[in-house]
């Protein structure tokens, strides 16, 4: 056995970040602590939540999948996580729950102990748990939650296995825990800090699946480096599914699968959430890996942006279309529309579009369609047939969505501008001839007509400036796409750069150009 000290952290996923923070600061009041790209995919936002102090053993994290697939819960996964309040809390968080409109189950009694059921908006079940356990804790006090009755900590989790003999063994040898009952199917087993796993009888369960709403991890707690270089060859000696130790910034890790299938991480105690910030303002700034430093301002531009309690924020609206907003410190007025290219997100284009023009509120949209789990705007047949009843159906679909985020959100039509890239710049201009009183000033990277009979549509007033690449086999259809569009009345000219298909940095330049012009002369 190398370590008895319990929970470090437990990490899950979320579809939608707003949402996210309201309840676990707004709503539960936990303290958010830290909030870093992710050390592996700087796209990836992840958000630590805890006590005041950020403590290990506190620490609830989340990997932001904004609009990700639903995953799945099933054996091989954590059911429900649980955390602490003191036993005399039970009223007040359920009248809290009923004030909030949040659904709750119980009180009920299981081991002993008066328990909440809540759910988060991702669907995770979360327990409130009223215990004399952790008489040390030092919860955050948050506005509307007494200190008394604060969540102090992690009380445990309840994993699925289908061989739970073999799971409690797994967590007794290597990570402390005993068992002190068993109700049931379900065995718990307690650390040596006094936290719990509740290990259920999965037989016969359904498989579960990773995506929003499930619990990646449950990360337990190393002493030390020398802890965690133990646990590791422990765990080699197994031929077990280790990965080497990873370096987290705030702490070291490790991970393995136990023999049920729940994916576990041992994590140090050390250096914790104040190596980079000062206690006072834990969670406030953005940290990028270092190994995504050079591309920092891209990494801040793509992630999804929120806002704490009391902060003015985006309210995102049920539109027809997949959606992210990203909103400069000082905005001028100007928002630029990007349309992303096959197997790209709404994201995809928003580097670029920064880098035009800094002070632009950036909206990036998803397409609807997809091929081989791929993004696209419309589908297609071959490389030159497509699908024109698709086209037009998603094109009228997206002059709704354009009209209704001018009015949620809104938006200037008149310093309202279009960025595509390939399958979205293909779109974009058949949408423009389709909808022209929607069109608008546009950059097409990469284009070709989509249509085979173009239709008549009055474009005047409006520039469309097309850029093909050097050594892009589709290099000609983009003198085909801009005589269609100048015979729709379009200013409509062709640049051609030195790329193929793919972008490069006189995209970027390019891009630099046409919203200068823009801004200077109204026409780019």
């Amino acid at each position: 056995m190398t370590s008895a000290l319990g929970i470090h952290h437990i990490t899950m996923i979320t579809r939608k970040v707003q949402a996210n923070v309201d309840f676990y600061t707004g709503f539960l009041g936990l303290r958010l602590v830290k909030r870093t790209a992710g050390f592996e995919d700087a796209m990836q936002l992840h958000l630590l939540y805890g006590d005041h102090a950020g403590s290990p053993g506190s620490l609830i994290t989340f990997l932001v999948w904004e609009d990700g697939g639903q995953g799945r819960i099933g054996y091989g996964q954590t059911l429900e996580i649980s955390l602490a309040i003191d036993p005399a809390s039970i009223g007040f968080w359920l009248t809290r729950a009923l004030q909030a409109g949040i659904r709750s189950e119980g009180p009920m009694e299981e081991f002993g102990e008066h328990v909440i059921r809540l759910k988060d908006p991702d669907g995770i079940i979360v327990k409130l748990v009223g215990t004399k356990a952790f008489a040390q804790a030092v919860p955050h006090e948050a506005p509307g939650i007494p200190l008394e009755h604060a969540i102090r900590r992690i009380r445990g989790a309840t994993v699925l296995s289908e061989v739970p003999e073999e799971t409690e063994s797994f967590l007794a040898k290597h990570f402390g825990y005993a068992r002190v009952s068993q109700n049931g199917a379900i065995r718990r087993v307690v650390s040596g800090s006094g936290d719990i796993i509740d290990v259920r009888d999965a037989t016969g369960f359904w498989s579960s699946a990773p995506g929003t709403g499930t619990v990646d991890h449950i990360a337990f707690r190393a002493a030390d480096m020398d802890d965690l270089n133990e646990a590791l060859g422990n765990l080699k000696s197994l031929n077990s599914s280790t990965t080497n130790a990873h370096d987290r910034k705030y702490f070291a890790s490790l991970y393995v699968r136990e023999p049920g299938g729940v994916l576990i991480e041992m994590a140090t105690d050390a250096p914790g959430m104040t190596v980079d910030e000062p206690l006072e303002t834990l969670g406030e700034e953005l940290f990028i890996p270092p190994l995504f430093m050079r591309d920092e301002e891209d990494v801040r531009v793509a992630l999804p942006q929120f806002s704490l309690y009391g902060e003015e924020r985006v309210i995102y609206r049920d539109l027809p279309f997949v959606h992210r907003f990203y909103t400069p410190a000082e905005p001028d007025g100007s928002t630029i529309v990007l349309l992303h290219g096959t197997g790209g997100s709404e994201t995809s284009l928003m580097a670029l579009a920064h880098k035009a023009n800094p002070r632009a509120t950036l909206l990036g949209v998803r397409g609807r369609s997809t091929e081989e789990d791929t993004a696209r705007w419309f589908r297609r047949f071959a490389d030159f047939t497509f699908d024109e009843k698709d086209i037009a159906a998603e094109a009228e679909a997206f002059a709704a969505f354009m009209e209704g985020a001018m009015h949620a959100y809104g938006l200037d039509r008149t310093n309202l501008s279009f960025i595509g890239h390939s399958n979205g710049a293909n779109f974009l201009a058949a949408f423009s001839a389709l909808h022209p009183h929607c069109a608008a000033h546009a950059l097409l990277l990469r284009p070709m007509p989509v249509l085979t009979h173009w239709p008549e549509a009055d474009l005047s007033g409006n520039h469309f400036t097309l850029a093909a690449g050097e050594t892009d086999r589709y290099r000609e259809r983009a003198s085909e796409l801009q005589q269609h569009l100048a015979s729709n009345g379009a200013a409509a000219t062709v640049k051609t750069l030195p790329h193929n298909h793919d972008l490069g940095l006189e995209d970027v330049e390019l891009a630099k150009s046409w919203a200068k012009a823009l801004s200077t002369t109204g026409l780019a």
